[in-house]
């Protein structure tokens, strides 16, 4: 399904896209094209609309036959989350992850893509304008940054893990316990930013792992194949693979392997029962 052609043809649209709905609204959005959905945390720019209205137009147009799941489109009406379920390829689209760094001129945001089809991530393409980032991967083809290689980080003696969380403003008591108690169990801790970037922090080696308490596949479907390929792992507090689905149980953690995502979802258990 996903040729040389393809994959190549996805990274030019995505970079088309970036170039003409969103760089040129960078610190230039005017009144009214910034508004709240569900609050003043949960934002949208026009930027964000007219990217996935773009990408909704040339994504199906690449692969006849597929559909889009857009970050929008499903605000718009949640009933298109379904077409994760669906027989179909789908094309998993934020058009612009990170929009409250994007409001405030930071240059932390990015354009994710994924191909799914029956649950699994087939491809993602994470593109980041502003920071000259293209980070691509094809299930069972490996990961690049830029064209090149990337690899998660290798364990060290004596190491202290580099973890990226969810923000706190997001967060209820408990969630906020386990999270601040991760210091004290030797991790050193940062809150999230921008999820897609986190999640390429962690493919090239910069994170040793993110742990969030959200599952819009938007936010996760990217970086999930991202770290894979990287040689990373990912697991929920049941112990399960993350599914793009949904029906996860939180927190979720990726990281640098299988065994330090077990271990950082384990000690955020035990910091919630302080």
């Amino acid at each position: 399904m996903i040729d040389d052609a393809l994959f190549a043809a996805v990274e030019e649209a995505v970079r088309a896209v970036a170039a003409a709905e969103i760089l040129p609204r960078w610190r230039r959005l005017g009144a009214g094209e910034v508004k709240q959905k569900t609050g003043p945390r949960d934002l949208v720019t026009v930027a964000d609309r007219d990217a996935e209205a773009r990408l909704t137009e040339l994504l199906p147009a690449l692969l006849p036959g597929s559909v889009v799941l857009g970050e929008e489109a499903v605000h718009a009406d949640p009933g298109v989350l379904k077409r994760i379920g669906g027989a179909e390829p789908v094309w998993i689209v934020d058009p612009v992850d990170g929009t409250a760094n994007f409001v405030a001129g930071k240059e932390h945001f990015a354009t994710l893509v994924a191909l799914a089809q029956g649950g699994e991530v087939l491809a993602s393409w994470t593109y980041a304008p502003r920071l000259g980032l293209m980070a691509t991967a094809r299930r069972g083809a490996g990961a690049l940054l830029d064209g090149k290689p990337i690899r998660t980080a290798r364990a060290a003696e004596g190491e202290v893990l580099r973890v990226a969380t969810s923000q706190f403003a997001y967060l209820d008591e408990q969630e906020r316990r386990q999270f601040e108690g991760l210091e004290a169990e030797g991790l050193h801790a940062r809150q999230c930013t921008c999820a897609g970037l986190d999640y390429l922090e962690v493919a090239r080696g910069a994170l040793d792992a993110v742990v969030f308490t959200w599952e819009a596949p938007w936010d996760h479907a990217a970086g999930l194949l991202l770290v894979a390929e990287a040689g990373g792992g990912s697991v929920t507090a049941a112990g399960e693979p993350f599914r793009i689905g949904g029906g996860n149980a939180f927190p979720y953690a990726v990281a640098r392997d299988g065994e330090t995502a077990r271990r950082v979802v384990e000690l955020m258990g035990r910091a919630g029962e302080r």
